[in-house]
């Protein structure tokens, strides 16, 4: 079993994308859309609507988002939403399909009931996608989880709702600067449930400040009571500009021991290993680090799209695309005042047929990008499809990294024509994610000046 030392700690980063986005930088030629989508592979597109918009900030959140919204910028952006959906359609080829749909944000049900509606009306009618024949996954809040708003999602075709609870607990949710009371969750999951979503998924947080491993068993089991699909278990982060990182509490920092551990690493890996054995032993099963699906329940994706080759259509400030030669965003923020200004130069934007700001891929770029979005999922690298797809192996194109990962009992030995992660791996991931980036990501992400 590793342990993690003061020098090397386990949670380094969530890499659920790459590369970050915080090493984009302005694109001097601004290319148009219609230019770099010519030519691309568009019949298994992701279409991902982005909403910037909370009731509430937690006290761990870094996600590009505003709290509250002055009278009728819900409006202005949803305008502004439609207006960049009709020019980036423009930009696809004619007969390009989309093979799932994400709303995301922010928190996406901070809309009204009617404003979804409107949402979906530009998903379906602006953008061509399907709702109704293609997996849709929506995130919500329980506060805002009400059940006109989740009718007309589960009427629009909604396969998954994710609740972000974080906790059953109300001194934890307290702890993480998260204002919620276990009944209005309890209230929330159960309209949830009465909307009739095939997958209900449920995100908890470990790492809370006094959290226990029997506090931990605590929550986990309230949110099993409602079987729920999925649950995604993520570590607590405490990351610059978010309520935590000015406000750390004692014990919510790494702080080195006379052996040289970390006591909050040692923690979250303890409360890692008592949430995914407990979850195994309920009947899930392990699709990532933070992802486990009930082996029995229904599951939102029909495996038409694959994140390591199809690309990715972002619409809203927040939302990235992904081309297979460049990804680009608008410009990201975390700092309130930066959030606001960009949703309001968003918001007053006549034009979106250009890119703004992005990361051209290279070849070498695209191989670590299908490595990391293969490596660090359950099921691993298929072996044959990256023979396919490059020409050679991982082994041949990453040799020193896979080195140190075997080195680390990260990696399973028995693995038949695929790269798989051990379980001590999975543990690992976010620091396995990190090790793959290439030294330029590295060098623009340290280059970056947070906002």
């Amino acid at each position: 079993m590793t342990t993690p030392t003061a020098s090397e700690s386990p949670y380094q980063s969530y890499v659920y994308a790459y590369p970050h986005k915080t090493a984009y930088r302005p694109l001097p030629d601004r290319p148009p859309l219609a230019e770099l989508w010519r030519g691309e592979k568009q019949d298994a597109l992701s279409l991902y609507l982005h909403i910037p918009f909370c009731e509430v900030r937690c006290g761990f959140c870094n996600l590009f988002t505003r709290i509250g919204s002055p009278e009728g910028l819900t409006t202005a952006y949803l305008d502004a939403l439609e207006r960049q959906a009709g020019q980036v359609r423009e930009a696809l080829a004619a007969d390009a399909r989309f093979a799932l749909a994400a709303f995301g944000g922010g928190t996406p049900t901070y809309l009204t009931a009617s404003e979804l509606e409107r949402l979906c009306d530009i998903a379906e009618h602006r953008m061509g996608a399907d709702l109704t024949a293609i997996p849709l996954s929506v995130e919500a809040s329980p506060d805002t989880a009400t059940a006109d708003r989740l009718r007309v999602l589960a009427e629009r075709g909604t396969t998954r709702l994710s609740l972000g609870v974080q906790s059953f607990l109300d001194e934890e949710a307290k702890s993480a600067v998260r204002p919620q009371k276990r009944a209005a969750v309890e209230a929330a999951l159960g309209r949830v449930r009465d909307a009739g979503f095939p997958v209900l998924n449920i995100d908890l947080i470990y790492g809370i400040d006094g959290q226990t491993v029997v506090s931990w068993i605590k929550s986990l089991d309230a949110a099993l009571s409602w079987r729920p699909e999925e649950l995604y278990l993520y570590p607590l982060y405490v990351r610059p500009l978010t309520g935590l990182g000015r406000h750390t509490a004692p014990t919510a920092a790494p702080t080195a021991t006379a052996d040289g551990t970390l006591d909050w690493d040692v923690q979250r890996l303890t409360l890692y290993r008592a949430g995914r054995d407990h979850l195994l032993a309920n009947g899930y099963r392990q699709v990532s680090m933070r992802m486990f699906r009930r082996a029995d329940g229904a599951t939102a994706s029909t495996g038409e799209y694959a994140c390591q080759t199809d690309g990715m259509v972002g619409l809203g400030c927040g939302a990235r695309s992904y081309t297979s030669k460049l990804h680009y965003s608008f410009d990201y923020a975390v700092d309130a005042r930066e959030v606001r200004r960009i949703i309001d130069d968003y918001v007053a934007a006549p034009d979106f047929s250009r890119a703004e700001l992005g990361w051209e891929m290279t070849d070498e770029e695209t191989r670590r990008r299908h490595l990391v979005q293969s490596l660090l999922q359950g099921e691993g690298v298929d072996l044959t499809a990256y023979r396919e797809r490059f020409g050679s192996t991982p082994e041949q194109d990453f040799p020193a990294e896979l080195a140190e990962f075997a080195a680390h009992g990260w990696l399973a030995g028995d693995a038949q024509n695929s790269l798989l992660l051990s379980p001590e791996g999975l543990a690992w991931s976010d620091a396995i994610g990190p090790r793959l980036f290439s030294a330029g990501v590295r060098a623009r992400m340290t280059e970056y000046s947070p906002k």
